[in-house]
């Protein structure tokens, strides 16, 4: 009892100091999964933990999680345009990334070809969580943003292929290498394909499923993805590529109970970062990481100024991005949780360097989340990529009221609404529409009949569905596009 009472009060001050850790972490500008790892590396000094296998199983369930709640958030028509991009990065860049750190660490740990490739596949892909946490608040270049989301959502399935081939090769030498190549292209068709059914199925299921408790519908959300994961790599295809590719279509598509779904997802997510890098961060010995400082170092800089930057060079030739476009990018290759999760592969395959590997990849993720992410807002300003203008578009959310027929429309006014300048007494919205509430500069205000519209005004209207396009027509223009609305249930 003792002992599980000391677990669970441990639990909750992780848990605690890592929500604190979030806001004292984005004031210094750095990734929140550095002070996580810290305080794991801390708690080592109390907690004796070595179980590689379930800190692999746990990762690989908050990397699920965190993809799922990345993916529902992108829009897709920000990375529809960077598409192709974001794709080469993906996969090209993160083959050059691995082969030029490969070489360099076959020569600077004493490894052979085939252990020094492992270790640069395993660092080779930029990751998700530290990009989605670093990038998700600052006002960098929306492009840009969009192609290093969508690369990081996407790339996770090439350094895991990666990975698993090159140790089976050390453990199997006669292993053909046509039989792996046609195994990743295998991986990634049956990802993408079983993404896009699941996602579909997941949206029709949430839809027209009628539960009496709606708390449950996040529940039945996360589900859905931990279930796509589950499915698509048991038949052999790419569950990460599957999850992000699913996630993809569920956000963008019209969701009831969406609003809590999202902020549920968002939450857990928070929680799963929290505990998979606290987690990792027992995994090692501080004085471990000490015994390969310099090896370690010389990698990492090799990584940050020489491989990332040649394979993003690389892989988007003519791609339309100029030379600061890519110069922020290849500064923008954060590690973070999967290669330190891909480096406990190594250890339970039995590979004779792996704790090597483990400590290297550890400390080059320390050095890459700590130079990059707490020095990308001051490089943006540096090569002008910051505060792009507002191009006067159109957003429209929909919260519907449980089995009612009215609902509330969160409109956010663009420049070109008619609506703009005029008050809301010579507004000619359809009867029983009503302005409920307006937000401006972060300030709710009730509105009364002489209250001025303005632009970037988010406006609360109720209205009878039937009459949601009427009023979207008045308030934001012939121009507005349906698709551009998001379908939000609360109860």
């Amino acid at each position: 009892m003792e002992t599980s009472g000391g677990l669970l009060l441990l639990l909750s001050i992780m848990l605690i100091i890592g929500v604190l850790a979030t806001k004292f972490s984005s004031r210094l500008g750095l990734p929140a999964l550095i002070l996580f790892l810290i305080a794991g590396m801390l708690l080592n000094n109390y907690i004796y933990f070595e179980d590689a296998q379930l800190t692999q199983f746990i990762g690989t369930l908050a990397l699920i999680i965190i993809l799922f709640d990345g993916g529902t958030q992108t829009k897709w028509a920000n990375i529809r345009p960077i598409l192709v991009p974001a794709g080469s990065l993906a996969t090209i860049g993160v083959l050059i990334t691995s082969f030029v750190v490969g070489i360099a660490a076959m020569y600077i740990l004493d490894f052979s070809l085939l252990e020094g490739l492992l270790l640069g596949a395993i660092i080779g892909s930029t990751d998700a969580a530290a990009v989605f946490s670093v990038l998700g608040n600052k006002n960098f270049n929306k492009r840009l943003t969009s192609t290093l989301e969508a690369e990081s959502g996407s790339n996770d399935p090439m350094a895991v292929f990666l990975t698993v081939t090159l140790i089976e090769m050390i453990k199997t030498p006669e292993l053909s290498i046509w039989s792996a190549v046609w195994g990743f292209f295998l991986q990634m068709g049956l990802g993408l394909i079983l993404g896009l059914i699941l996602g579909k199925i997941t949206v029709v299921v949430i839809n027209n499923i009628k539960l009496d408790i709606s708390g449950l519908y996040p529940v039945l959300a996360m589900g859905a993805s931990v279930f796509t994961y589950a499915v698509t790599d048991y038949i052999g295809g790419s569950g990460l590529l599957a999850v992000y590719v699913m996630a993809v279509f569920v956000g963008n598509s019209d969701l009831t109970h969406r609003f809590s779904i999202l902020r549920f997802n968002e939450g857990f997510a928070w929680m799963m970062q929290i505990v998979m890098f606290t987690l990792l961060g027992l995994l090692v010995f501080p004085e471990e990481l000490i015994e390969v400082f310099w090896e370690g170092m010389l990698i990492a800089i090799l990584l940050m100024f020489v491989a990332r930057p040649v394979a993003v060079f690389i892989s988007m030739l003519f791609m339309g991005y100029n030379l600061n476009q890519k110069l922020f990018i290849s500064w923008a290759g954060l590690k973070g949780a999967v290669p330190i999760v891909l480096a406990t592969y190594p250890i339970l395959a039995g590979l004779e360097n792996s704790n090597l590997i483990f400590n290297t990849v550890f400390f080059v993720v320390l050095i890459s989340a700590l130079v990059q992410g707490s020095s990308l807002s001051w490089l943006a300003e540096k090569l002008k990529l910051t505060g792009e203008p507002d191009d006067g578009h159109t957003s429209m959310e929909l919260i519907n009221l449980g089995d009612t027929d009215s609902e509330i429309m969160k409109v956010t006014i663009p420049k070109s609404s008619p609506a703009v300048g005029k008050s809301l007494i010579d507004i000619t919205l359809p009867d029983d529409t009503l302005i409920i509430g307006i937000t401006r500069s972060k300030k709710l205000m009730t509105p009364t009949g002489t209250t001025v519209i303005e632009k970037g005004d988010t406006l609360f209207v109720l209205s009878d569905k039937e009459k949601r396009n009427k009023a979207k027509i008045t308030l934001l223009g012939n121009t507005a596009k349906p698709k551009s609305s998001k379908s939000k249930k609360m109860t």
